[in-house]
């Protein structure tokens, strides 16, 4: 096996981490309902649940966090965020958020009423429930290769053209208040979205009239496959490529916690001003004052430096193949993972390890719960259990179009050592793996009920 990029970074900080035995795991994943959102932090040993918020931050992260400004108002820290974002994205205006469903829900409750449809390659879980909640409907257009996990193509990612403009024209653009692309596409496998795609949809929303924004969580993490994978691009700094990916959009909504390698932020930024006054306006009541929406100062200023730090090319090259190597450990230890890999995370491919569990019983928590107990891996599911919803007409279940089990690498935190470990605990896994059972739903929320649904064994 190759030896994967290394890493571009020396570590100065550690975190001592707790070893549990299989007895204290099965006990842990009992008190949680079958639920790893309710296992408790110190009961993981290596913690691939997400990569939001998750990284470890510079030394000069740390750095401006020390200088930060905690004015009200006025901040010196906002100024070095607005400019930050400004030189990075090319929008000129911009807002901070607590995080990025906070930049969703201002953006959505200013411009989306109930009725109302809004398009997406595929829309995240807090996307798609700041729709949900607010009567509208959210409608996922990924290319059907995106569902293929064995197609290994550049660019699964994508938004299917053809239907994008049959939705438009059949429900009418008056009903389509805005329309959004994902990038990467974390909800079909991570995969990234090419460069003529993200024009000609944004071509297709403007022709209509129809305000295009990006959910920007990983847009440099896009940006780098965009430069491995088009050869048109691969001598284009992604510095380049990146302001060229918003300039066909008219904003953008961003958790800072993915790409800009924060603990905690996000931001809407805007080429209109008359919609950042709007926006503006609701942000002072839900996030907070316009000069920090919810945030510390020290939270921005490492933010402003964050951003740069993602779309540094050597540690691009490093996250890229990090991940890549990961894939290529679980694929040894047989599960089946699907190709090609993600920037951000690895997924497996759960109703096909798992024929004998349906998607009404959660194939993917499943295995992600067996591999928990396995080595104190924990993971997340990406199928029925966080997207399946009743049809708004026909009122029948909607089930996931594919059963995922994502591995999510938190950015700068794990060493090889760490991927070969979850590859060891994947292969001890799958010599039971014809053992493990479905499950059921005892209680959950009807939005977001994933976080804090609670199951049971079938």
């Amino acid at each position: 096996m190759p030896i994967p990029f290394i890493e571009p970074f020396r570590i100065k900080v550690v975190e001592k981490l707790k070893v549990t035995t299989h007895e204290e795991r099965a006990v842990a994943l009992a008190s949680a309902h079958n639920n790893l959102f309710a296992v408790p932090a110190e009961d993981v040993f290596v913690d691939l649940l997400t990569d939001s918020g998750t990284g470890a931050m510079s030394d000069a992260q740390w750095a401006g966090i020390m200088r930060g400004d905690e004015s009200y108002a006025g901040a010196r820290s906002y100024a070095h965020f607005e400019s930050a974002v400004q030189e990075v994205t090319g929008f000129p205006y911009v807002l901070p958020t607590h995080q990025g469903r906070g930049a969703e829900g201002m953006l959505f409750q200013t411009l989306v009423k109930a009725g109302q449809i809004v398009p997406n390659n595929r829309h995240f879980d807090t996307t798609q429930a700041n729709l949900l909640v607010l009567g509208a409907n959210p409608v996922d257009l990924t290319v059907p290769e995106g569902d293929d996990p064995q197609a290994d193509l550049p660019f699964k990612g994508n938004m299917d053209l053809e239907r994008l403009e049959d939705l438009i024209r059949r429900v009418g653009a008056e009903r389509i208040p805005i329309g959004m692309i994902t990038i990467t596409n974390n909800s079909a496998a991570g995969q990234p979205v090419s460069m003529d795609n993200l024009r000609q949809t944004s071509e297709i929303y403007h022709r209509y009239g129809i305000p295009f924004f990006i959910d920007a969580c990983r847009f440099a993490e896009n940006a780098w496959f965009i430069k491995l994978r088009d050869p048109r691009y691969r001598d284009v700094p992604v510095t380049k490529i990146v302001k060229e990916i918003f300039s066909y959009a008219d904003g953008c909504t961003m958790s800072a916690k993915k790409d800009a390698i924060v603990n905690i932020g996000g931001f809407i930024a805007f080429r209109d001003p008359a919609l950042k006054q709007r926006i503006a306006e609701r942000l002072i009541v839900h996030e907070g004052f316009i000069t920090y929406g919810g945030l510390a100062g020290r939270d921005l200023e490492a933010l402003a430096v964050g951003l740069f730090e993602g779309v540094d090319e050597d540690y691009l090259a490093y996250r890229e193949s990090h991940t890549r190597y990961l894939g290529q450990v679980l694929s040894e230890a047989g599960l089946p993972v699907y190709q090609p890999t993600g920037g951000h995370a690895v997924y497996v491919n759960a109703g096909l390890a798992l024929p004998q569990i349906p998607a009404a019983q959660f194939p993917g928590v499943a295995l992600a719960n067996a591999l928990y107990l396995e080595g104190g891996v924990r993971t997340v599911e990406i199928g029925s259990l966080m997207f399946s919803r009743p049809d708004p007409e026909s009122g029948e279940m909607i089930y996931a179009p594919m059963e995922l089990v994502r591995f999510a690498i938190p950015r700068r935190v794990y060493t090889r050592s760490h991927l070969e470990y979850v590859g060891e605990c994947a292969a001890e896994m799958m010599k039971h793996i014809d053992a493990i059972k479905g499950l059921r739903v005892t209680r959950a929320p009807q939005v977001l009920r994933h976080f804090t649904a609670e199951l049971e064994q079938i």
